[in-house]
């Protein structure tokens, strides 16, 4: 019984390791612009202000997940204790 709890534990852990593997390793997909600053930028051609434009998206969106998620994971403790 202990051990089946050890490895649901384990499978979980690993599962999460390869998402965040996964999302390291797959930078493209990730890119996200909305239409009108991907338009501006591509008729530019300056490639440096794109990717600088297209980061700040991202790390724009991820925060509020990210944020969510921690006091998702909180409430969780809390709750379990």
């Amino acid at each position: 019984m202990y051990l089946k709890a050890v490895y649901r534990r384990l499978m979980k852990r690993m599962l999460l390791l390869a998402f965040f593997i996964l999302v390291l390793f797959i930078p493209e997909q990730l890119a996200a612009q909305c239409a009108m600053c991907r338009a501006v930028l591509q008729s530019e051609g300056n490639v440096a202000a794109a990717e600088g434009v297209n980061n700040g998206i991202v790390y724009l969106m991820a925060v509020p997940y990210i944020l969510v998620g921690v006091l998702f994971f909180f409430v969780y403790k809390k709750m379990k204790a």
